[in-house]
């Protein structure tokens, strides 16, 4: 592996929040990040906002990611950005910007898939964290996806189970709305989820292939439960949120630690990692970690700061494109629908 320096500048532009990260080797120098908050108003995130909100924020975020590294932009060596899968005009803006910086500056481009930049953010060299060996499972949960990879290498990776419909992060969110919590409501559910009782109630475990995962019947089933409920005492929210948050948890971080087990025992692979922003769950992880002494796993997790959409994962993938001199075309194009498994 090369010891010279190298230092690639990173565009994130997925959804709705815009990164930019500089990357030196595989040492992170920053990872800068503009949230996108006009989104809370409508509950979700809005397409056309996010993408005007890009064009906002790219240029001071990059500027800034570029001075927190303390580098001038003409000691960079490429420009990583993320080309799918993502809303495609947020993923058109970060498109653009990269390509003409990197015609501007004269240095190669490299275009990302934005599920293995998640999957390859364990791979950032940080203090106090390991890096998975080759083969290994990584289970990838975010608000617009949820599988189960296996990974070979840095850039082989296949799929042995995703959703087969709503994303996990979707599940935490939409449940939030129906218990009338703000956008985004997931990290909400996790935080009251700690006060209460996990088996308070009951909720129905979907029926799907080993490794695959369903969680549109669950919040459908959740909905008509608090509908019930309301009936019956229209307080009933209010007096039990806490045990009401506990309880859907712990049903989907067990559904999520089903199929885990049945990867592992389907593969052989007993190295774990989680990613994505649903990763950063204090359930999933606590429960994850368990399994190190439950069924003698060793398991990956990655910094608060890497689970959500971030450059940084990005600058560590587009590290290992170039020391493979994998660069990207002038006529590169934006990909909404890319697959983890797409070969860029």
């Amino acid at each position: 592996m090369s010891k010279t320096p190298v230092y690639i500048l990173a565009i994130e532009s997925s959804c709705d929040d815009t990164s930019a990260s500089v990357i030196c080797n595989d040492k992170v120098l920053s990872n800068t990040v503009a949230n996108q908050a006009i989104h809370a108003e409508y509950g979700g995130v809005v397409p056309e906002l996010a993408s005007r909100a890009h064009q906002q924020n790219i240029v001071p975020v990059v500027q800034q990611a570029i001075q927190k590294a303390n580098i001038d932009k003409k000691d960079l060596n490429a420009i990583a950005f993320t080309r799918g899968p993502g809303l495609m005009g947020s993923l058109l803006v970060g498109t653009s910007f990269a390509k003409s910086l990197a015609l501007s500056l004269d240095i190669p481009l490299l275009d990302i898939n934005h599920m293995q930049g998640h999957v390859l953010a364990h791979f950032i060299d940080e203090e106090d964290s390991k890096k998975p060996p080759f083969p290994f499972i990584c289970l990838t949960i975010s608000g617009g996806h949820t599988q189960i990879v296996k990974v070979e290498d840095y850039f082989k990776m296949s799929v042995l189970g995703e959703t087969i419909d709503d994303a996990v992060g979707e599940a935490f969110d939409k449940s939030a709305k129906i218990l009338n919590l703000p956008y985004p409501g997931g990290p909400l559910i996790d935080k009251y989820a700690k006060q209460g009782n996990p088996l308070a109630y009951k909720f129905t475990k979907p029926k799907v292939g080993p490794m695959d995962f369903s969680f549109s019947g669950l919040k459908t089933a959740f909905l008509y439960f608090i509908q019930k409920q309301e009936k019956e005492n229209p307080n009933f929210i209010e007096e039990n949120l806490f045990d009401i948050c506990a309880s859907l948890q712990h049903t989907i971080v067990t559904i999520l630690m089903d199929k885990l087990k049945n990867a592992v025992k389907e593969t052989g692979i007993k190295h774990v990692a989680i990613a994505g922003g649903v990763s950063a769950n204090s359930e999933i992880r606590k429960r994850l970690k368990e399994t190190e002494s439950k069924y003698k796993w060793t398991t990956y997790i990655p910094k608060f700061e890497y689970t959500t959409d971030n450059a940084g994962m990005i600058a560590i993938a587009g590290y290992y494109k170039y020391l493979q001199n994998n660069f990207s075309e002038s006529g590169v194009s934006a990909n909404a629908r890319m697959k983890v498994n797409d070969i860029n």
